[in-house]
C-alpha cells in the first residue's frame, strides 16, 4: 500500500494554511493520502493574522476562525517555536517530505530612501506593528512623546498606525492588546496624526472599510483638504474599473466637503505630498520636508518644485514590508521575494529546484489583500500535485513523521504542537475573564511555552 504524499509548510499564516487547506481537498488526499506538517518559528499559529493585524479589527482576526478548521483536521501537524534555518534547513526537510512550500511571508520594512530617516523618532511601520501586537521578539516600551505625528503611506498598514496613534488607550482596551500596550499607549501624547501620500485619491490603497473605521472613532475627527481632490482621466478610469478605489474616492470626497468638527485628536489625510526629507536637529526628528506633486495624466505623478516643511516630532514609514531573504533558495533582491514559476522555486539556471515550492507574500510580494493569498495557494498545490503525478519529486530518505519528532529532539528543539495552541488559547482567554475582555495576549515567549506546554 503506497505511502501518503509527505508536504512541510514553513509558516503558519494564511498562505500556510491555505495550502494546506488546498493539499487536503485534492484528490491526493482521498488516495494515498496527505500527510502535512507546518512548522512556525512563533509558538502560536496564524502568523500576520496574530502579530501583522491592529488589534481593533475584530472583523479581520475572525479569519482565524476558518484557518483554525484546517489545522484542526487530523491530517496536519504544528510544530511551534521552530526557526528556519537555525532550528530546520532545507536539507532536513528534504530528508522527510516529499515536497517543502514556504509561505514564511514578509515582516521587515522597506527601505523609504529619504535623507533623515536615520533619525531618532524615525520608525518602521513593521516595528511599531510588532509592538502593540505584542510580539515576543520586540520592545516592551514605545516612545510616545510626540504630539505632531506623520505616516508615510496610503495603505491598509498606514492607516491602522495612524488610527493607533490617534485613539485614546481606554478605546483599545477591550481588544486584546496586552498591559505593556495598553501602559505605554496610556501615555500617548499625540494629538495630530498626518498621513501622506505622494499620489491621489484615486490611487490610495486602503480598503473602504477600513477607511470609513477611522470616522467610527468618538475621539478622532478626520479631515482631508478640498484642494486635494483631484483627478485626471488615468484617475478617473482607475475609478471606473475598480470599485474598491471608486468607493474610497467618494468617502475622501465626503470628508473634504463637510465642516470641521472639534473631537479632541486630528486626523489628517494628505494626498499629493511626496517625503522628500525627514528633517532633524541634534540627531532627533523635528519635521517633515514634502514636494508637492501633480498628476500627469495617467495616474502617475510628477513634482512641482514646491516644498513644504510640516511640524511633527515623529515619523512613521509605512510605504511596505520586505521579505526575509530564505538561506538555500535563490532570492530576487529587487523585489525582496523567491523566483518562482507558478509556485515552483526556479534556479539562476532556469530549472526547478525540486520538490521546493513558495507561496503568499514570499513569492510576489506583499501586496494584496489576505483572502488575495488563497489564489497562490491554489495554483502552488496545483503544481506540486502534478509534479508528484508525473514522478519528479524527490522521495524523501525517513519519510515517517516520527522521524521529525525524533530529529527535534535530538537538536533539543522546544516545540509547540497545535494541541498546545489550544492551551494557550485558553490561557489568554482566562486572563481577560477577570476584565471582561475576550482575550488578553501572553507576550513573553517563556510564558508561551510553558502554556502550551511545550
Amino acid at each position: 500500500m503506497p505511502r501518503p504524499l509527505r508536504v512541510a509548510i514553513v509558516g503558519s499564516g494564511p498562505a500556510g494554511i491555505y495550502a494546506a487547506d488546498a493539499l487536503l481537498k485534492s484528490e491526493v488526499a482521498a488516495d494515498p493520502g496527505v500527510s502535512i506538517d507546518i512548522f512556525e518559528r512563533m509558538p502560536a499559529p496564524f502568523g500576520l493574522i496574530r502579530y501583522g493585524v491592529a488589534p481593533d479589527h475584530p472583523r479581520i482576526k475572525g479569519i482565524i476562525t476558518a484557518l483554525h478548521q484546517v489545522l484542526d483536521k487530523p491530517q496536519i501537524r504544528l510544530f511551534g517555536n521552530v526557526n528556519y534555518p537555525t532550528d530546520v534547513n532545507l536539507d532536513d526537510l528534504r530528508a522527510f517530505y516529499d515536497g517543502v512550500i514556504f509561505a514564511t511571508g514578509a515582516t521587515a520594512d522597506r527601505d523609504l530612501k529619504v535623507p533623515g530617516f536615520e533619525l531618532d523618532g524615525s520608525y518602521g511601520a513593521a516595528d511599531f506593528v510588532a509592538w502593540y501586537d505584542g510580539h515576543p521578539d520586540y520592545p516592551r516600551t514605545w516612545p510616545l512623546e510626540a504630539e505632531k505625528v506623520a505616516v508615510l503611506g496610503v495603505g491598509n498598514v498606514a492607516l491602522d498606525i495612524a488610527r493607533v496613534l490617534a485613539k485614546t488607550a481606554d478605546e483599545l482596551l477591550p481588544t486584546e492588546i496586552p498591559p505593556n500596550v495598553y501602559e505605554g499607549l496610556k501615555t500617548n501624547k499625540a494629538l495630530e496624526v498626518h498621513v501622506f501620500g505622494r499620489r491621489g485619491p484615486a490611487q490610495a490603497k486602503f480598503s473602504p472599510m477600513e477607511l470609513r473605521e477611522l470616522d467610527h472613532s468618538p475621539n478622532i475627527e478626520v479631515i482631508v483638504d478640498p484642494e486635494d481632490i483631484d483627478y485626471d482621466e488615468g484617475s478617473i478610469a482607475t475609478r471606473r474599473g475598480n470599485k474598491q478605489a471608486d468607493m474610497v474616492a467618494k468617502t475622501l470626497e465626503n470628508w473634504a466637503i463637510r465642516d470641521v468638527g472639534d473631537r479632541p485628536h486630528k486626523l489628517f489625510l494628505h494626498f499629493f505630498e511626496s517625503p522628500s526629507e525627514i528633517l532633524g536637529e541634534d540627531g532627533k526628528v523635528v519635521g517633515l520636508r514634502t514636494e508637492r506633486t501633480a498628476l500627469d495624466g495617467t495616474g502617475n505623478v510628477k513634482g512641482t518644485g514646491e516644498f513644504k516643511d510640516w511640524d511633527v516630532q515623529a515619523v512613521y514609514r509605512a510605504v511596505g514590508y520586505l521579505s526575509d531573504q530564505l538561506p538555500k533558495l535563490p532570492w530576487d533582491i529587487d523585489s525582496g521575494t523567491v523566483p518562482d514559476q507558478g509556485g515552483r522555486v526556479i534556479q539562476e539556471s532556469g530549472e526547478h529546484l525540486q520538490s521546493t515550492y513558495v507561496t503568499g507574500w514570499i513569492r510576489r510580494g506583499p501586496v494584496g489583500l489576505i483572502g488575495h493569498t488563497k489564489g497562490d495557494a491554489n495554483e502552488t498545490v496545483a503544481n506540486l500535485l502534478d509534479d508528484y503525478a508525473n514522478g519528479r519529486l524527490q522521495t524523501p530518505a525517513s519519510p515517517a513523521p516520527e522521524a521529525v519528532d525524533a530529529f527535534l529532539a535530538e537538536r533539543n528543539v522546544r516545540f509547540t504542537t497545535w494541541d498546545g495552541w489550544y492551551r494557550l488559547d485558553a490561557a489568554e482567554k482566562a486572563q481577560g475573564v477577570p476584565f471582561g475582555r475576550e482575550r488578553i495576549k501572553l507576550v513573553e515567549r517563556e510564558d508561551m511555552l510553558r502554556e502550551s506546554g511545550a
